[in-house]
């Protein structure tokens, strides 16, 4: 029989047992048996990419709504914290599970179907919330917004976990190219067509012979179609793909609830854990206001969001190819190198950015209407192309080191906590960098320094007056 100081004894040499897993490193990655695996990764972080990319579209509609403030923004922006938060379900993830199921499709497979049925109930509901004249429902669609990345985290949780024992051991680092490529794919998808296809006036100019009203789909219509996908989808996979059954390898551990959670804790004691807390909790503090602000400022400053949005789309193109160009670097052993050569540059080229939306204003207005010369959106796709390909490369390498180190039989956990701190630097970051926008704005209506109108009421008051 166990005793229980047995057991202290032995969860606590489990926890000696790996932190830094360059056993396999010698041996060269070869997919040659995995390219099936690869692709199912690519298609679950493909799936998990759309609710992400309708997160991030969904500030751009926003802005496009003139009864929106930077307050409604920096409340929205909320809903990026599941995924700083999922860390306080990730051991449940990985201790509790069906057996006859799977351990990894016990919980993906409700998770997605669940996110399916919340796309259904969204377009039910999001004429309503998201009228095309009046205010925004804000805490409606924080309130939905939030719930369905909390599906998603779970579903981060699991698929991180899983590409770790469906690669094999010497291909782990793919795992990072998976998640690189899949996100963003199913970013650009849900991102281009909530804003583009739903925009009656990309529609006329680029879609349709004929003009008409409203974009070729509206909100309601494409929700429908992302839940009905997901079920499907999740079916398929439910059927077809088997686990692989880790019990039978010979360093297999099952650890209970409590044991997972001291894990955790296990983990954050490590010296080098604690130097790698710091850096994550702070090093997006330098791209807040780039990745959170840039574009919303460049619409206010007159540039289409359509436009943008176009743009930022053939992006996406960029972004899918260059995981696996880059996984050359990011598969072998010292990912971070990469991490680290690419920071320094980012943060350099931020101040490029800067220049370029503080001159915006007088680039591409004329004679009091905005008129946006060709020039300029040859140096908005440069600046836009440079940032988000460092953005990209510094991603991927980050989440190629996260694999590397990870111990693959506890896989959600130790991928859970190395990624929420990631993302908990931008969780905290961003809100307070949308959320200062209005205070350390400045405006005026006219040459007349006392016609004042920095905020929506006197804006309004100056504007009657004027009528």
């Amino acid at each position: 029989m166990t005793t229980v100081p047995q057991l202290e004894d032995e969860q606590e040499n489990l926890m000696a047992v790996k932190v830094v897993d360059d056993s396999n490193s010698a041996e060269k990655p070869n997919l040659e048996g995995d390219w099936l695996n690869f692709f199912l990764l690519l298609l679950l972080y493909s799936m998990q990419g759309i609710p992400f990319g309708l997160a991030l579209a969904m500030p751009i509609i926003l802005q496009g709504n003139k009864n929106v403030s930077y307050r409604d923004q920096a409340i929205f922006s909320f809903v990026v914290w599941p995924d700083s938060l999922k860390l306080m379900w990730a051991p449940l993830v990985d201790a509790l599970y069906i057996q006859k199921l799977g351990r990894r499709k016990s919980w993906l497979v409700p998770a997605q179907y669940s996110i399916g049925a919340c796309f259904i109930y969204m377009a039910g509901n999001i004429d309503e919330w998201l009228p095309e004249t009046r205010r925004p429902d804000i805490i409606k669609l924080v309130s939905v917004f939030f719930f369905m990345k909390t599906l998603s985290s779970m579903q981060d949780i699991v698929v991180d976990g899983w590409a770790l024992t469906m690669l094999k051991k010497n291909n782990v680092g793919y795992a990072s190219t998976c998640n690189a490529t899949g996100l963003v794919t199913g970013w650009m998808i849900s991102y281009a067509c909530s804003v583009l296809l739903t925009s009656e006036d990309f529609s006329n100019r680029y879609l349709r012979t004929i003009p008409d009203t409203g974009g070729v789909f509206t909100m309601k219509s494409l929700f429908y179609v992302w839940g009905i996908l997901f079920i499907l989808l999740t079916t398929l996979i439910a059927i077809f793909k088997k686990e692989k059954d880790t019990r039978i390898e010979d360093d297999h551990v099952k650890l209970n609830i409590v044991q997972n959670y001291s894990l955790l804790w296990d983990i954050l004691k490590l010296p080098s854990i604690q130097l790698l807390v710091i850096a994550m909790l702070t090093s997006k503090i330098g791209f807040a206001a780039t990745d959170s602000v840039a574009v919303l400022k460049l619409i206010d400053a007159g540039v289409p969001k359509d436009d943008i949005v176009f743009i930022k789309t053939t992006m996406f193109v960029v972004k899918i190819i260059l995981p696996l160009v880059v996984a050359k670097y990011t598969s072998g052993p010292k990912p971070m190198n990469v991490y680290l050569t690419a920071t320094p540059i980012r943060l350099l080229w931020n101040i490029a950015y800067l220049v370029f939306i503080y001159y915006t204003p007088t680039l591409i207005t004329t004679n009091g209407f905005v008129s946006i010369p060709i020039y300029y959106y040859a140096f908005l796709v440069f600046i836009l192309l440079i940032h988000d390909i460092l953005d990209n490369i510094m991603i991927v390498s980050i989440l190629a080191f996260f694999s590397r180190i990870s111990d693959s039989r506890f896989g959600g956990t130790y991928m859970t906590l190395l990624n929420t701190l990631s993302n908990f630097g931008g969780a905290w970051s961003s809100p307070v960098a949308i959320g200062m926008i209005d205070f350390l704005t400045f405006k005026q209506c006219s040459l007349n320094h006392k016609n004042d109108c920095s905020t929506t009421n006197l804006k309004n008051c100056i504007c009657a007056l004027c009528v």
